[in-house]
């Protein structure tokens, strides 16, 4: 008998709602509905360290339109996990006290080895022909993991502090930003990857990619204006793809940024976004990643699929 539930990934930058239909029998995720919106929780975070009244009011709006949405589609159940801003966030109690006592949803912090797992197997859900090694990389607003492993389970996995909210906020003063600016940033992203990205030299034949940064440079790659999820899952972002788009976009204010497609809540951030696919597929020899449309929601709804065996 399928169950009907509602996954909620409350990231750095934006809220992703997937209401889908589980099947133990089966063993399946079948999608119903989806749902993103660009709440920017991470505002500030880096810096600051808590999550300021605006941003919460954001992220309270976002949940009461997601509850809503899971009670008209009928899901049995709502799961939120929040990651990068609200791990960092001093004031997380509070805020997801404010959240439950709004909105209904409690919201379970995870930590970034958890969020890594969970992203590994949400990435391939439902994808075929999926390689003996693979390596499974989710680029955030205010973090980045890397997962290596296979259909069996994950074997190495690492989250560092360099997502596209954080790091435009540290670095960026305007778009475009300066050469000096620019050069400061790919630094930084240079040591943090040289520290973090070592054990996965052995599964960068087969990359796949999750996210905002990795989905929007895969529309842009393609010349899309509009975003079509039906193009840009599965698409091979190649190396040349992303850095021609990268020369593009550093010389690129936001309002021209705007005019190519990027949505209104990510142009301020892709600049960022793409320096960090760059300097990974750069540093890893990385040729080109299989961007998934999925991610960490899907890996909720197969970790709450597990569940549901395990009791039948």
């Amino acid at each position: 008998m399928t169950e009907r539930i509602s996954c909620i990934d409350i990231g750095t930058n934006t809220a992703l709602l997937l209401i889908a239909d589980l099947d133990p029998e089966e063993g399946t995720v079948e999608p119903v509905f989806h749902k993103q919106t660009i709440i920017r929780l991470g505002e500030h975070v880096d810096e600051m360290k808590i999550i300021d009244p605006e941003a919460r009011q954001r992220l309270i709006s976002c949940l009461r339109d997601y509850s809503a949405l899971s009670a008209e589609h009928k899901a049995e159940s709502v799961i939120a996990v929040g990651t990068s801003a609200l791990r960092d966030a001093k004031n997380r109690m509070e805020v997801t006290s404010e959240t439950v006592r709004s909105t209904g949803i409690v919201i379970r912090c995870i930590s970034g080895e958890e969020e890594a797992e969970l992203t590994f197997f949400g990435a391939v859900t439902g994808m075929r022909d999926i390689p003996e090694t693979f390596t499974v990389v989710d680029i955030g607003g205010g973090s980045t993991e890397l997962s290596m492993g296979s259909v069996d389970g994950v074997s190495k996995s690492v989250s560092m502090d360099i997502g596209s909210v954080r790091l435009t906020e540290r670095f960026f003063s305007a778009l475009p930003p300066s050469q000096e600016e620019f050069a400061r940033a790919r630094q930084e992203v240079n040591r943090v990857l040289t520290g973090g990205v070592l054990p996965f030299f052995e599964a960068r034949e087969k990359v796949f990619g999750v996210a905002g940064t990795l989905t929007t440079l895969a529309q842009l790659a393609q010349g899309m204006r509009e975003f079509d999820p039906e193009k840009v899952h599965g698409y091979r972002l190649g190396y040349e793809d992303v850095r021609r788009i990268l020369e593009r976009l550093k010389a690129s204010s936001q309002e021209e940024i705007l005019q190519m497609g990027v949505p209104e809540g990510r142009a301020d951030v892709i600049t960022m976004g793409a320096l960090i696919v760059h300097q990974l597929m750069r540093l890893l020899g990385i040729g080109e990643i299989q961007v998934s449309g999925q991610g960490l929601r899907y890996g909720i709804a197969l970790q709450e699929l597990k569940k549901l065996r395990a009791e039948e």
